[in-house]
C-alpha cells in the first residue's frame, strides 16, 4: 500500500537520491547523457538541497516505509518537483501522489496547477489531464533541456 505522508528535514538525502537516479536511469531515455548529467550532477551542496526541500515542503510517498517519490504543490497551482523512484515506476507512486496534489490543491482553493514537465514525463502529465502550454528551452548549468510547460484545471 502507498501512504502519502508529509516531508520532514531527515528525507532530504533520500529525495536527493530519488531525484539524481530517475533523471539518470529514466530521464536518460529522452535527453543525452550531457543533459543528465547537467540536470543530476554528481556532487550537491547538501546544504542547499536540503534548504530547497524545505521550501517546497513535498509530500512524501512510502511503500512499507521506503521512499518511493515525492512531489510538491506550491500555492500558487506550481508542481515543481514530481519524482518516482526508478525501480518503482509502473506500480501507482505517480498516480496515487499526483491524486494526492490535486486533492490538497482543491481544498486549498487552488484552480490550476502547472508544471514545467520534461519530455519523459510528458505522457503521464498527459494522462492526468494536463495540457501542453508551450515547449520550452531551459539552459541548466550550460545545457539547453526541452520541456514543457503543462498545466490542468482543477474543478
Amino acid at each position: 500500500m502507498i501512504v502519502i505522508r508529509r516531508y520532514v528535514e531527515n528525507d532530504a538525502k533520500l529525495l536527493w537520491e530519488i531525484f539524481f537516479n530517475t533523471v539518470r536511469c529514466v530521464n536518460s531515455r529522452d535527453y543525452s547523457l550531457e543533459q543528465v548529467k547537467a540536470w543530476a550532477p554528481e556532487s550537491i551542496d547538501f546544504d542547499a538541497w536540503g534548504k530547497r526541500m524545505n521550501g517546497i515542503d513535498p509530500f512524501i510517498a512510502e511503500i512499507d516505509g521506503l521512499i518511493v517519490g515525492y512531489a510538491d504543490l506550491q500555492d500558487s497551482g506550481l508542481i515543481d518537483h514530481f519524482y518516482c523512484h526508478h525501480e518503482y515506476q509502473g506500480q501507482g507512486v505517480g498516480r496515487a501522489l499526483i491524486n494526492h496534489l490535486f486533492s490538497i490543491g482543491r481544498k486549498r482553493g487552488i484552480k490550476r496547477c502547472y508544471s514545467h514537465v520534461s519530455i519523459t514525463a510528458k505522457p503521464f502529465y498527459a494522462h492526468f489531464g494536463f495540457s501542453v502550454h508551450h515547449e520550452q528551452q531551459v539552459d541548466v548549468r550550460g545545457q539547453k533541456l526541452t520541456n514543457y510547460l503543462m498545466e490542468k484545471s482543477l474543478k
